[in-house]
């Protein structure tokens, strides 16, 4: 684990499918465009909570928490979920499915990751590292005038 890590942002998602693509939002709103992490720190939030609704009981009427952390040249994303009846992830062998390569792609485009538990809850982590100093880009550290309604838009439309 990094030391030196501020939050630069926090988000809490219900578990369903479409708060992949409000948390993919949510770091585009946390990360400056130009930097150089950013696709890959977005890839990396898709899996981790795409595996989190699909995998826990987040997925079950549960949260996703999302967390973005920045220090010297690394930024930390951690995805928090409703635990899995003390299952936690791992890394499938390769097959040629069309499924189970999430944290194979976490694996590939992060500096390093693992996991905690938070009481029944499991804490995802991924480091990311880069020569260039991090900065959001929002000196109030909080989320763009467009996403004021990320979470209630996450809310509409049931789980799809």
């Amino acid at each position: 684990m990094s030391g030196g890590l501020v939050v630069v942002g926090s988000l809490t998602l219900p578990g369903v499918r479409r708060s992949v693509a409000y948390a993919r939002r949510f770091l585009r709103d946390m990360v400056p465009p130009t930097h150089p992490l950013l696709d890959d720190l977005v890839t990396v939030v898709s899996e981790t909570v795409c595996n989190a609704i699909t995998h826990t009981d987040s997925g079950d009427g549960g949260w996703v928490t999302v967390s973005l952390l920045a220090g010297k040249g690394v930024y930390r994303l951690e995805v928090s979920d409703d635990g899995a009846g003390g299952r936690r992830p791992h890394l499938k062998a390769e097959t040629l499915t069309e499924s189970g390569r999430g944290l194979r792609v976490v694996d590939a485009l992060s500096e390093s990751w693992g996991f905690r538990t938070d009481g029944a809850r499991t804490v995802v982590w991924a480091e990311l590292r880069s020569a260039r100093e991090n900065s959001s880009g929002n000196s109030d550290r909080g989320l763009s005038r467009d996403s004021m309604t990320l979470v209630s838009a996450a809310f509409e439309g049931g789980n799809r």
